[in-house]
């Protein structure tokens, strides 16, 4: 396996469209990074380019310690996993493992070990005569990884491969992508548009927005701490609630959304009478029927979804969500008392979006 580091990578189409600007990353050997983002934002045009499958505008791409910016992608040593699984439909499992080293030449006992014990690893080795009609979506989603792991590339790129399956089987094959990556020791990149599989795969996460990186970290740093607004808004489910603040008394308090004044812990923010913020929570840190509770208000939705609810309060003008225990007796049109730890909340400047950093968090 090798590093994977992309330079100053840009991509520029002759429309004047710009694709991606000046992405710098390090994957290190053996590493799984998610590249995360909405539709649109760059993430399978940066694949293509770390692939070969687009050319670069500027910038560098390696591999190793090899510079493969201008190589084509069978001199790459990459494999790459499609969301369309592109399997041969008039070959059988074994054959579609095994084309790719049959077009390099390699011996049929080496491609018949590999092709067997690649099947094993996958749970496949019962249906190596199968023809892909012939199996399941998260069947032929492993084939399409097995004829990736047979030639034992030095890094795997995954583009959205999960997309087609249903929402359970989506659960059980980024499971076992992550535990194979595990058992491999592979360098990989894997591209999602879904926030809950790029913070249960990855070992680092790259947040894309219009072509360039919002951040990288730890899913538990970007969660916890995200850079922006929008990483803030991209990656939580549900996700964060946002509310007009403004900063009051000193730089100790905080009028949210014109209705409620909050305690700043701490330093607060001291000398900044007047500015006004982006204030972000996630609803699981909102409390109800809490201790300490800041205001009575008014309950307008209740989303029963089993183990938790999502309840959605009327705080001044704006919706707050709040996750509750699916026990919880509450229907709309009950007021109810609502609280949260002031150290919970994440301030954003209102016209960058920047994260804010303050003595509490």
């Amino acid at each position: 396996m090798a590093e994977v580091q992309l330079v100053g990578v840009t991509k520029a189409y002759p429309n004047g469209v710009v694709a991606l600007h000046r992405i710098d990353l390090k994957i290190a050997d053996r590493d799984f990074l998610v590249v995360v983002g909405p539709s649109g934002c760059g993430k399978s045009t940066l694949l293509r380019l770390i692939a070969g499958l687009e050319t670069l505008t500027e910038g560098r791409v390696l591999i190793g310690d090899r510079d493969v910016s201008r190589l084509e992608p069978a001199q790459r040593d990459i494999a790459m996993v499609f969301q369309s699984y592109a399997l041969y439909p008039h070959m059988n499992v074994y054959d579609n493992m095994a084309y790719g080293l049959r077009n390099r030449k390699v011996p049929k006992a080496e491609i018949d070990r590999r092709v067997r014990e690649t099947a094993r690893t996958l749970g496949l080795d019962t249906m190596l005569d199968r023809q892909p009609r012939q199996l399941s979506g998260g069947q032929r989603q492993r084939v399409a990884m097995g004829r990736a792991i047979v030639r034992s590339p030095a890094a795997f790129l995954f583009d959205e491969p999960l997309s087609n399956l249903d929402a359970k089987l989506r659960v059980q094959m980024r499971g076992e992508i992550k535990r194979l990556q595990r058992q491999l020791g592979t360098t990989g990149v894997y591209v999602t548009h879904d926030q809950a599989e790029a913070m249960t795969m990855g070992d680092q996460l790259v947040v894309l927005r219009d072509g360039r990186v919002e951040q990288i970290g730890g899913p538990l740093d970007v969660y916890r701490r995200p850079a922006t607004a929008f990483v803030g808004g991209f990656i939580g489910s549900p996700a964060m609630n946002f509310l007009a603040g403004r900063i009051e008394d000193g730089g100790r308090h905080l009028r949210l959304a014109d209705a409620i004044s909050v305690p700043l812990p701490g330093a607060g923010l001291p000398g900044q009478d007047g500015r006004n913020l982006i204030v972000g929570i996630r609803p699981e840190h909102l409390r109800i029927n809490g201790a300490a509770a800041l205001a009575e208000l008014p309950v307008e939705l209740v989303e029963p979804l089993g183990a938790q609810t999502l309840v959605e309060i009327r705080l001044g003008k704006e919706l707050v969500t709040v996750s509750v225990d699916g026990a919880a007796a509450i229907k709309s049109g009950d007021r109810v008392p609502l609280s949260f730890p002031p150290d919970q909340l994440h301030l954003f400047d209102r016209e960058s979006e920047a994260r804010v950093e303050w003595g509490a968090v």
